[in-house]
């Protein structure tokens, strides 16, 4: 293998496909909480937006969510505890174990969970507009196409 240049590896370290998507997930991120905001949710941080849809409605343990959300049990435990004091979450006894405790959302929870629906359509619609409605839907299938199993 050869070796490459200082300038091609600093090249090479910003512009590549991860570096992008990661740019796209955070633009994402900062158009929803910006709109998320205007819906009157102050609360809530980028961060908080990273846990969030990994909380079933149903309720979640806090170690499927530390799991789920690639943090530790305790980073998992603050960022619920955050919510919880903003009113999003709420904690209850697992009834299928009395050791364990569920996050289930509360109201203003689920008031949150409808604005983010409706704001991931006006986000999608942002980017179609962006794009064009070709290259749009051939970001789509390629998104998809990356994403599924390898066979």
């Amino acid at each position: 293998m050869s070796k490459v240049s200082d300038e091609q590896l600093q090249h090479g370290r910003q512009h590549h496909i991860g570096r992008q998507l990661q740019q796209a997930y955070r633009d994402f991120n900062t158009r929803s909480l910006r709109k998320l905001r205007a819906r009157g949710h102050a609360q809530l941080s980028a961060t908080h937006l990273n846990i969030i849809p990994f909380l079933e409605l149903d309720g979640t343990r806090i170690n499927t969510l530390a799991e789920r959300a690639g943090m530790t049990k305790q980073a998992a435990s603050q960022l619920v505890t955050e919510l919880e004091k903003s009113g999003y979450v709420t904690r209850q006894p697992d009834p299928s174990d009395g050791r364990a405790t569920l996050i289930t959302f509360t109201a203003k929870g689920q008031a949150l969970l409808q604005d983010a629906h409706a704001l991931k359509r006006e986000i999608a619609d942002e980017y179609r507009a962006k794009l064009g409605e070709d290259r749009w839907h051939a970001l789509q299938d390629a998104l998809s196409g990356l994403l599924l199993p390898e066979t």
